[in-house]
């Protein structure tokens, strides 16, 4: 099941992406941040467990971005990422987001998804605000990605 996060996930959501952000595959978040972005997420719930999470965030008027997205490594092959992505991608849509960009260690994936490379320089300035607290500043090695709907 599919549903909006509520308060009591954020330390699952926040446990799940600090495992993926201990082997470099995403960006972990803090629970500071979780907390303030809490209204963003989406989670993948089975049997009560929470399998996975989304994030959309907006950052324009016709800009949106795919962040956070993450699977239980037991839970993988069962398309629960693209589901939680095309849920993010109908929420865009009811709020007329034109683009939706992602910054992702997993390029493959999104361009199964309908995205494409596009070069960091191509996003806007506002976006960088959040890039300025990671540890990989300015040296991001996430491939930047784009998706018109």
């Amino acid at each position: 099941m599919i549903r909006k996060a509520n308060i009591k996930d954020i330390k699952k959501i926040h446990s799940l992406l600090w495992d993926y952000g201990k082997k470099g595959d995403l960006l972990s978040r803090s629970l500071s941040q979780l907390y303030d972005h809490l209204r963003d997420f989406w989670i993948y719930e089975e049997n009560q467990e929470l399998t996975g999470c989304c994030a959309l965030q907006f950052c324009w008027e016709d800009l949106a971005e795919i962040r956070s997205l993450a699977v239980h490594p037991g839970h993988t092959g069962k398309r629960i990422g693209a589901k939680l992505l095309e849920t993010a991608v109908s929420e865009a849509k009811e709020f007329k987001i034109k683009r939706l960009f992602t910054l992702t260690y997993r390029p493959e994936f999104f361009k199964k998804m309908g995205f494409s490379p596009i070069d960091k320089s191509e996003l806007p300035l506002k976006i960088w605000s959040d890039c300025i607290l990671c540890v990989k500043f300015p040296n991001c090695d996430e491939n930047a990605m784009i998706r018109y709907i």
